[in-house]
């Protein structure tokens, strides 16, 4: 037995344990990976983090989850790449940078080593080999070498455009970021305004996009539904309406053009660039005054389908060109320019939006759909009909069923005169990657006068970000030194872009790099990103549905497209985790208050005020977070891992409990307690196999149990049902102590395997204790290195099973029976009716049903 077995104190000291183990597996490379040891590979990846501040518990939980998942493959001998880095660039870095006085590059790194210390503290290990951080030019070099490439094949191009404007981060913002209306990093409300910036081209891949989802068999069906939904493919028929009295048409795309009887009235939006035209000298000032309203509102604001409906005539007219009728052309919030071409055509009839509309501005409405095909009189009408039906006041088209077959009937004759065609139209629209910032990657373009834009040679990559005071929120256009240049064509006199990208660019290929780190001649081995790709098992939150997933699947794919890689998504499982939350108060007088200061009624501890209390997620703001530091002093590392991998279901929204952090340490106690009582026993009864035949009545249940937890845990693990994993432990453990309380004469060698078996299970979960036990029970190597139990299936089938009996819907007793005879309704009936309990609760009643399930339970109808 080892000094450091001898060392291992009766009493559970985590401080001493954890302090003894916590650098043991990074110094012994247990997660260091090899490009070419791909026989056993698994590609395990959490989504990394922002630098921005300080974990806290509820941070802990996705790399609790990484971590005991990773232990639990090496012990099935797999080869586990488990790497780390940092999303450094953006605006929460610049933004708490700004707060603080300090230059952003100081505090992301400051942020990125207290990131190290809470891992090492966690006892979470990655391969540090591989360790990247976006915000340094080995790093953002590649960023701009793909921004490079995508100009030359067109997927990377700049426009003028109406932008959503953040004027608190003073920067652009893609429409995926903007939600309810405002900045999804500060909250504040945006605006519109027309600016020219950088765009990647996902639209050129939305098709692709679409049709891949069906590939990813191990997402969740939420995520792929919501990029579904983004992407928003719609088949239908793109239409021409002349303008009254102008050379101008308007194109329309609409999925119903077998409606196009029914259109009375067409909307555009405000910001469409023929309102100008349209509007009639006598409707100008009250267009300008709704376009002024219309642009303070938000795009959310203006879709909200329960607000009242507003717009304005504009004076204008344009020719239906199914039937040649003039109709008004309005102006309305509703109606976007990010959607579609910007115009539709109202069907009141037919669409309850425009119904409303229509009813309130007094605008006709003609039914063109009825359900039995009988006239309706759209004057008569209360609301809009929306079913189907049969073609009505549709000249030709009378009669037919509306649907399908009638819809490309509608496009072919409008084909054949020239007034439409079929079009497919997609909700997505290409991602707007340029930012105001100074905190980002430099768009590596050069705009010449005599040349135009041209990229920066790539030897001359990477352009980096100027080593300047920082200027707070005021961007690279306000550096000289940066932005004055020389043409790499003419020589002359030029200007270097003062645009930053997009963060989110950062973050939609790192999982690739992380294969060659510290490659510098290329953005990545292809070989070897060949070999480990797509990733194995990607983790992390559902918020990052729409933005981080669908632009790394769109860059994954443009990169394919390079010739650099041979697959088409890069994450071939995804796991969602919930977050942890807290009970948060507030006070009416004073904000957000610390629990610390509430009493058990909820009242402010110090003013006796009744406190606003709400459950929300762990934030400084809210000051409701729990730092690991507490726990860990209080309770350790591992029962802080043991409790949130306990604490619920991991894919699910959990609110932070300390009595269950009280319970976790509690648990470890009584297991710690019971190996160390029992090691001597343990280590002897190694050497001897288990004699099934011999075993007793507890002995056999023990070892029944012990194959059923393996076979268990096994299988929660595979599904990331972590919770139920420790509930499978505790009940072992429950088992384990009976056998020692009613057993003498203890059969050592099932002793000796029961104890090794708990020890390995729980040791991903708590690694530490899990290895202060294992060399407490002899071993001289890493609990690490032995291999994951299996279970006997003959352990499964268990020769007695606990029958729940229940007297009028309600548990009353337990009832023991041979497995065999549980199969029984009759021995089941029999049995229970003789258990004393039972008898005593229905004495002197009628007993009129006995409902006997096979292996399920027994319940009594009494009265």
């Amino acid at each position: 037995m080892s000094d450091k077995l001898n060392r291992t104190p009766d009493n559970y000291d985590f401080k001493k344990i954890e302090a003894r183990w916590r650098d043991f597996w990074h110094e012994n490379d247990f997660f260091k990976v090899e490009n070419d040891d791909t026989a056993h590979k698994f590609y395990y990846l959490n989504m990394f983090p922002y630098p921005s501040g300080e974990m806290h518990v509820g941070h802990g939980r996705n790399w609790l989850i990484g971590d005991a998942y990773c232990r639990y493959l090496i012990m099935h001998g797999y080869n586990v790449l488990n790497p780390m880095g940092y999303d450094a660039f953006g605006l929460p870095a610049e933004n708490a940078a700004i707060d603080r006085g300090i230059h952003p590059k100081d505090w992301t790194f400051k942020n990125i080593e207290n990131f190290r210390q809470q891992f090492r503290q966690w006892g979470v290990v990655f391969d540090w080999n591989r360790e990247l951080t976006t915000c340094t030019p080995e790093y953002y070099k590649w960023n701009q070498w793909l921004f490079v490439q995508f100009f030359k094949k067109g997927l990377a191009y700049r426009k003028a455009a109406v932008v959503n404007w953040c004027s608190d981060c003073d920067t652009v913002l893609a429409n995926e970021q903007v939600v309810d209306g405002a900045c999804e990093r500060c909250g504040s409300e945006i605006d519109k305004r027309d600016l020219t910036q950088w765009f990647f081209k996902i639209t050129e891949y939305a098709q692709e996009l679409l049709d891949d989802l069906d590939k990813l068999e191990f997402w969740p069906e939420r995520v792929k539904l919501m990029q579904r939904n983004w992407i928003g493919r719609s088949e239908g028929a793109l239409l021409k309406f002349d303008i009254d009295g102008a050379d101008e048409f308007l194109k329309v795309f609409t999925t119903r053009p077998d409606t196009i009887f029914g259109a009375t009235f067409m909307v555009l939006a405000p910001e469409h660039e023929l309102v100008d035209k349209l509007t009639t000298p006598a409707q100008k000032a009250a267009v300008q005054r709704y376009k002024q309203e219309a642009a303070a509102k938000s795009d959310i604001d203006r879709q909200n389908v329960s607000r009242e409906k507003t717009g304005i005539f504009t004076g204008g007219y344009a020719i239906n060109p199914a039937n040649g009728h003039k109709i008004p052309i309005w102006i309305a919030d509703y109606v976007l320019m990010g959607y579609g071409t910007g115009a539709i055509m109202a069907v009141p009839a037919h669409d309850q939006r425009d119904f409303e509309f229509a009813r309130k501005f007094e605008l006709d409405i003609i039914a063109v759909i009825s359900e039995d095909g009988q006239p309706l009189d759209g004057a008569l009408m209360t609301e809009a009909l929306v079913s189907a039906g049969m073609m009505i006041n549709s000249g030709e088209f009378n009669g037919l069923h509306a649907g399908k077959q009638t819809i490309k009937k509608f496009i072919d004759w409008f084909e054949a005169q020239n007034k439409g065609e079929s079009r497919i139209n997609f909700r997505l629209r290409d991602w707007l990657i340029s930012r105001q910032r100074y905190w980002g990657t430099p768009i590596p373009m050069i705009h010449c006068e005599e040349c135009g834009i041209v990229p920066v040679p790539e030897d001359e990559l990477p352009v980096t970000l100027p080593d300047v005071e920082f200027l707070g929120k005021k961007g690279l256009a306000e550096i000289p030194e940066f932005y004055e240049c020389t043409c790499p064509k003419c020589a002359g006199s030029a200007r270097r872009d003062t645009d930053t990208m997009d963060t989110f660019v950062d973050s939609s290929w790192y999982f690739l790099r992380y294969i060659s780190p510290n490659l510098h001649e290329r953005i990545f081995d292809s070989a070897a990103v060949n070999d480990w790709l797509p990733v194995d098992q990607y983790v992390g939150g559902i918020e990052h549905a729409i933005l981080h997933l669908l632009y790394a699947r769109f860059i994954t794919k443009a990169i394919r497209d390079l010739g650099l890689i041979q697959f088409d998504e890069p994450f071939k499982q995804l796991f969602t985790q919930g977050m942890i939350t807290h009970m948060a108060y507030k006070s009416k007088t004073d904000g957000w208050i610390s629990p610390q200061d509430v009493d058990r009624d909820g009242k402010h501890t110090k003013t006796g005020e009744k406190l606003h209390a709400e459950i929300a997620k762990m934030s400084k703001s809210k000051k409701n977070v729990i730092s690991p530091d507490d726990i860990i002093d209080e309770f350790g590392t591992d029962t802080e891992r043991l409790y949130t991998l306990f604490m619920g279901p991991p894919e699910r929204e959990i609110e932070w409990n300390a009595e269950g952090v009280r319970g976790a340490y509690r648990f470890l106690r009584r297991i710690w307690s019971a190996v160390i009582s029992h090691r001597e026993i343990v280590i002897t009864g190694r050497s001897t196999a288990i004699a099934i035949e011999t075993l007793d009545k507890n002995a056999k249940a023990l070892w029944n149990k012990m194959h059923q937890t393996i076979d268990s845990v096994s299988t929660d693990f595979k599904r990331f049902h972590f919770n139920t994993a420790v509930s499978a432990l505790m009940e072992f453990t429950n088992t384990l102590s009976d056998y020692l309380a009613k057993t003498s004469v203890k059969d050592e060698a099932l002793l000796s395997r029961a104890f090794e078996t708990l020890i390995k299970l729980l040791s991903p979960i708590c690694p530490f204790i899990g290895e202060e036990m294992w060399r407490a029970i002899g071993f001289d190597t890493s609990v690490l290195k032995s291999e994951w139990p299996v279970a006997d299936p003959a352990g499964l089938i268990a020769d007695e099973v606990e029958i729940p009996v229940q007297i009028n819907g309600k548990l009353r007793e337990a009832l023991f029976i041979a497995a065999e005879a549980a199969q029984n309704p009759g021995a089941l009936e029999k049995g229970a009716l003789a258990l004393e309990g039972i008898q005593k609760r229905i004495e002197g009643k009628n007993v009129l049903r006995v409902i006997a399930v096979p292996g399920r339970l027994v319940n009594l109808v009494v009265k």
